[in-house]
């Protein structure tokens, strides 16, 4: 599909998709309160930076020292359940409908983390980023940055629509099941 119909497709969601959308933000604001979104500056196709957008699913809290206390005590309950089901990654939608994005590819960075990856983060960068990836879906946040970054190099090497295609319906499945390290972790190493 080219890129312009991912992009209209997008569009088409994200106004399907609003009523659901405003019904997380209020969940959102209620359990964490503003903002609502989490942007972040991210690291798109050939390392071109964008602002990426995602519900908030956790708590602005530090510790004494001033410093942000780890994820598990800030994350919220409803911020469990977003992230467990991915539904924090609808308003990134607005990404893909705006062209720093498509719908299957490996999921952005921070910058400096792919400048850190040197040769492997800018053959990394040769795709735009995805809402969800080969990485997401065989592993995601129990696999090393490593195994992530094998996986999105496989991934930019072998992509093709058939793969997408796999990854999407990979994608609903982690959604209802949770995330399970695969065997492809081994297979791209």
């Amino acid at each position: 599909m080219a890129f312009a119909s991912l992009r209209l497709l997008a569009t088409l969601l994200l106004l399907t998709l609003l009523p659901l959308l405003l019904l997380l933000g209020l969940g959102t604001m209620l359990s964490m309160g503003r903002p609502v979104l989490f942007r972040q500056r991210r690291a798109g196709r050939e390392g071109r930076d964008f602002t990426l957008l995602k519900l908030r699913s956790m708590r602005e809290a530090t510790g004494p020292d001033g410093q942000p206390l780890p994820d598990e005590a800030r994350v919220t309950a409803f911020g469990r359940f977003l992230r467990r089901s991915r539904l924090d990654e609808l308003p990134g939608l607005w990404n893909v409908a705006a062209g720093d994005m498509t719908f299957v590819g490996p999921r952005p960075l921070l910058p400096e983390t792919i400048a850190g990856l040197g040769p492997r983060g800018a053959a990394r960068g040769r795709v735009r980023p995805g809402l969800t990836g080969w990485s997401q879906v065989n592993g995601n946040t129990l696999l090393s940055l490593d195994e992530k970054i094998a996986l999105d190099l496989w991934y930019v090497e072998n992509a093709s629509p058939l793969l997408d295609l796999r990854i999407v319906a990979l994608t609903l499945w982690v959604m209802v099941g949770g995330e399970r390290r695969s065997r492809e972790v081994a297979l791209a190493d």
